[in-house]
């Protein structure tokens, strides 16, 4: 298996599915603007959006995948076959109990996490409402995940990378064509999750038949290898909710805060979602079954070898991002969502969030990479001990940048926790010989940098000449920021390769 070529077909298929998650989002904007409306919804779509990274992407995968890799490579697919059996039956029990109590505890749920709603009626009962129609996705898109971590162990990489595209499918046409029928409006991007969340999981059945893994739920509590997976959920549960209970408390801030500032931040943070699905989702998709394989075959120098290609692609990828979302945040924001209901004070406020989680950008994806360094070889623990750490630090960051630069510093906090997270994990890794760095490290950065710089004079230079981003129809300003960003691209590839990077240099081959 090449891994490039890999990371590459799930990039582009996750590219997709970003695009499309704009067109929904520019429609939202468009639709709904940015107001009493959509904070509810964005609040009770990220309460089981939260959820399922705890219990679905996150520790369950964390838990599930390198045993599931140990099954496969050391007992053959007849057992894992039976392992898969029994893990689905734990876990759809288990999140049934969770559906019900949160379709139940609703208002309690957004009274918790959402209190500055409280204040307005209104808004209290919207929200919850919302919530009661979006609560049962967690059940649904977590038997999703159960299904692309089994296909990822399989190699099978791109059917997994398509399934959340199905998400921004119904919910665009739920916008486009169903609103009319929903009181309120808004109603029907809740309904849109929920017919996404069962699209998602019955597209992935088939695919499971083709390579054997269909299997009917069963509950067999004596099972050891479920029980295994149970008792490495517990920890990365706790791990992975840190930095959940992380965005609840950014969320307790903002509700506080004027009528808008949970919309900014989430039309900011989706601009933020482009190169952290696409490039640092991806990496991880793709390196946790290969390190796992690797560790189980108790070969730590290509473990090791393949923990320094992921973090020389994510320098490599991620560095001009993060510099061009601050320098371009106004053409995107303007670009992308001012219009109709979406007016240019919303713009503004939207990309004072982007620029500050831009700074973050890097150690967000960073975590992508060294965070599978210790699930590989199942241990959670560390992990957890710095993000209980990181959640410390984040609050207190909270409460120093909410006051002068309110949203934006809410967003920036967050930046400030991904980075120190990110630099305590590599230092973990160092510290218990994991990982060494291949040769040649300073003069690869080096490079990097002079390519940068490069790509943000002349993104900067052509914006200096372009007119006001607020002129003109939506194609046009497409347009532009289309011209922008190929000019950038061209520039920082154009540079590498003058510098001496070729593509060749990036091949990797991982285990089957």
């Amino acid at each position: 298996m090449n891994l490039l070529k890999s990371l590459a077909a799930v990039s582009s298929i996750t590219m997709i599915s970003r695009v499309l998650g704009f067109v929904r989002d520019t429609l939202i904007a468009r639709i709904f603007g940015a107001g009493m409306a959509t904070d509810a919804f964005f609040i009770a779509f990220k309460l089981p959006n939260l959820l399922r990274r705890i219990f679905a992407e996150g520790a369950f995968s964390q838990a599930f995948v390198p045993i599931l890799a140990e099954y496969k490579n050391q007992q053959g697919e007849e057992a894992a076959r039976t392992f898969v059996a029994y893990v689905a039956g734990l876990l759809t029990l288990a999140l049934a109990v969770v559906t019900v109590l949160g379709v139940i505890a609703a208002p309690w749920v957004i009274w918790v996490t959402a209190p500055g709603f409280a204040d307005t009626p209104e808004k209290f009962e919207l929200t919850s409402a919302l919530l009661r129609v979006t609560f049962p996705y967690i059940l649904l898109i977590s038997l999703s995940s159960l299904a692309g971590a089994v296909l990822n162990t399989w190699n099978r990489f791109s059917v997994p990378a398509f399934t959340p595209t199905l998400l921004n499918v119904s919910q665009i046409v739920f916008a486009l064509f169903l609103t009319p029928y929903f009181h309120p409006p808004v109603m029907v991007l809740a309904w849109g999750v929920l017919a996404g969340g069962l699209l998602q999981i019955l597209y992935q059945l088939p695919h499971l038949k083709k390579i054997g893994m269909l299997v009917l739920p069963r509950i067999d509590w004596r099972h050891s290898g479920a029980r295994r997976v149970m008792s490495k959920m517990l920890p990365a549960i706790l791990g992975v909710s840190v930095s959940q209970v992380s965005l609840i408390i950014n969320t307790i801030f903002a509700s506080f805060l004027v009528a808008g500032s949970v919309s900014w931040m989430y039309y900011a943070d989706r601009l933020m979602e482009l190169p952290s699905g696409v490039l640092g989702v991806a990496l991880g998709t793709i390196l946790l079954p290969t390190l796992a394989k690797t560790y189980a075959n108790k070969d730590r120098h290509e473990y090791s070898r393949i923990l320094d290609w992921g973090l020389r692609l994510c320098f490599l990828l991620v560095l001009p991002c993060s510099v061009a979302l601050a320098l371009l945040a106004e053409p995107l924001t303007v670009s992308l969502f001012q219009y109709g209901k979406f007016d240019a004070t919303d713009a503004a406020m939207t990309q004072q969030a982007l620029i500050a989680y831009s700074v973050g950008l890097l150690g967000i994806i960073l975590i992508k990479v060294l965070a599978p360094g210790f699930y590989a070889q199942q241990n959670i623990r560390t992990p957890v001990k710095i993000a209980i750490f990181t959640l410390v630090v984040t609050q207190l960051l909270n409460l120093v940048f909410i006051g002068p630069l309110k949203h934006a510093g809410l967003a920036l906090a967050i930046s400030g926790g991904a980075t120190l997270n990110a630099s305590l994990l590599y230092w973990q890794l160092r510290r218990q010989a994991l990982f060494q760095p291949q040769a040649g490290w300073l003069w690869f950065l080096a490079r990097l940098g002079l390519a940068v710089l490069a790509m943000a004079a002349v993104l900067w230079g052509l914006m200096q000449v372009m007119p006001a981003w607020s002129d003109g129809l939506m194609y046009e300003r497409f347009a532009r920021l289309g011209l922008l960003i190929g000019a950038g691209v061209a520039v920082y590839f154009g540079m590498l390769v003058l510098l001496g990077f070729r593509l060749r240099h990036f091949a990797r081959r991982g285990l089957h």
